[in-house]
């Protein structure tokens, strides 16, 4: 792949008891194949899951093939990727067990069901990031403890980085421009602004050549931590950890 595609993606251009009375035991009871856990608060202790996508489908409104389709499921990124999804809930129906996950989408990510064999096996991670545009500062926990924290340059006025819940989509080492630094994160967040780019603007969380203009509101609206903050963050912030941006 080419920089070129990594710079327009990343919008800086450059997952019965027994019957009473029975005489024999009951079985146990079977753990299901595919958990997930409520969802908590950024702060608590608390685990995540998240999937990898192995069948191209669409998510859907409802756990139903006949419901509408919220958005295209690719098994690539765009930045060539096996494509990922996090996990928020299942559900067993008549044809099949359906996943909610969420998704990329514009402005604040995408929510919707896909049928559970379209992925493979959940993963689960105990770390969320907080990205604060306001305190220009980003924040890793572990099970609920503060594991890091950095300043960090976000979106200008002009393109700002936008709010929600997302997370981590891949890990990008393969490019070499001093621009983003030695290291770059994927995020399912995307620009509401400026999606007229290749892939329509995803943002990413990087280093840079700059770090003087950090902390700031500089950026495209990706997120720019100095570049050895980013290798910190890069030593213990897996692939699927949901991000918050406030």
């Amino acid at each position: 792949m080419v920089v070129a595609v990594f710079l327009t993606v990343f919008g800086e251009r450059q997952a019965l008891a027994g019957t009473a009375g029975s005489t024999r035991s009951a079985p146990a009871p079977l753990t299901p194949a595919f958990g997930v856990p409520e969802p908590k608060r950024l702060g608590e202790r608390a685990s995540a899951q998240w999937a990898p996508v192995h069948q191209s489908a669409k998510v859907r409104v409802d756990a139903d093939a006949a419901s509408a389709a919220v958005a295209p499921l690719p098994l690539a990124t765009p930045e060539q990727t096996t494509n990922v999804v996090q996990v928020l809930d299942r559900r067993p129906t008549t044809s099949g067990v359906w996943v909610r996950v969420r998704v990329p989408g514009v402005p604040k990510g995408k929510e919707g069901w896909v049928p559970r064999k379209a992925l493979g096996s959940p993963r689960s991670v105990a770390t969320e990031l907080l990205v604060d545009r306001a305190r220009h500062r980003v924040t890793l926990t572990r099970h609920g403890r503060v594991v890091f924290t950095a300043p960090a340059a976000v979106g200008a006025s002009g393109s700002p980085t936008p709010s929600g819940s997302f997370y981590i989509r891949n890990r990008l080492t393969r490019y070499r421009s001093a621009f983003y630094g030695p290291i770059a994160f994927g995020t399912s967040a995307r620009s509401a602004v400026l999606t007229d780019w290749p892939a329509g603007g995803f943002i990413g969380i990087h280093g840079t050549n700059r770090p003087e203009l950090i902390p700031g509101n500089v950026s495209h609206g990706c997120v720019r931590l100095r570049n050895r903050d980013i290798l910190r963050l890069d030593a213990i912030m897996p692939i699927g950890t949901p991000v918050t941006i406030t």
